[in-house]
């Protein structure tokens, strides 16, 4: 097998790595400074399509986690590229929150709910059967099924919640339509990513917590994955899957010293 390049940049997932339920992860903000101080392309990336990449950027920097908004990339942004290189100023009905929203008005798309080419469905703490409906309906009627991302569930202080995947399996089961997921596991959100900072994936890194999004979209970018154990996927998880990541580590702490100061 050939020797890997040494890794020039570096994309991380954000929740269960850098931050857990609102607090950073002991070793985020010295890595994130590292990051900042080589000088070399980094990404911030979350499937949570709730909030732009502003608001992320404020929520981070109230944590300590100074990280700009040109490196932080959410699955809204993989949908909203996605979209724009599928079918430049199109229509969309959406269920989703400004994060998404936003970054449809961005790439020039029209939101309506008459006949519009997609549904695009992403992820909100307030689901409503009747948007719900509506959106069933206009799948049957011909619009493209579009999903920011597969999560089923998503983390709170009060425990999992009901996340895009799950949503948009009722909605598979009421239509026969299955979607296009825009986000993570897709190597598409890491692509584009690595597009958005001019890096490649042979010689970049991807940082999560999670075997089935993260370290899976990694492996299929091309590029060398390092699980960290400070999220969902413990160390007796990993066996229940068909690949591996590159690396294991306890926590972010693990890696500040891997970043080339150049």
């Amino acid at each position: 097998m050939a020797e890997r390049k040494p890794i020039s940049s570096w994309l991380t997932d954000m929740d269960g790595v850098l931050i857990h339920e609102g607090t950073p992860i002991p070793g985020a903000d010295a890595f994130i400074k590292r990051l900042r101080d080589s000088g070399l392309p980094f990404l911030v990336l979350t499937n949570n399509s709730i909030y732009t990449a502003r608001d992320l950027h404020a929520r981070l920097q109230r944590m300590g986690l100074d990280v700009p908004v040109e490196n932080i990339w959410t699955s809204a942004l993989a949908t909203a590229q996605f979209l724009d290189d599928q079918r430049p100023g199109g229509t969309a009905y959406v269920i989703g929150e400004a994060g998404l929203t936003t970054a449809l008005h961005d790439i020039g798309y029209v939101l309506t709910d008459h006949d519009p080419d997609y549904v695009v469905l992403g992820e909100t703490r307030t689901y409503s059967f009747e948007a719900l409906t509506k959106a069933i309906r206009l799948i049957n009627g011909g619009a493209r099924f579009i999903c920011t991302n597969p999560d089923e569930t998503g983390p709170s202080a009060e425990g999992p919640l009901p996340a895009t995947g799950s949503v948009a399996a009722l909605i598979t089961k009421a239509t026969g339509k299955a979607p296009y997921f825009a986000g993570k596991p897709n190597p598409l959100m890491m692509r584009t990513g690595l597009n958005a900072i001019g890096a490649h994936s042979e010689s970049s890194a991807m940082i999560g917590d999670r075997m089935d999004t993260d370290v899976l979209a990694g492996l299929e970018a091309g590029m060398q994955t390092f699980l960290v154990l400070t999220g969902l996927t413990t160390v007796a998880d990993i066996d229940k899957y068909p690949f591996r990541p590159s690396t294991v580590v306890d926590s972010i702490a693990d890696l500040v010293d891997l970043v080339d100061l150049g």
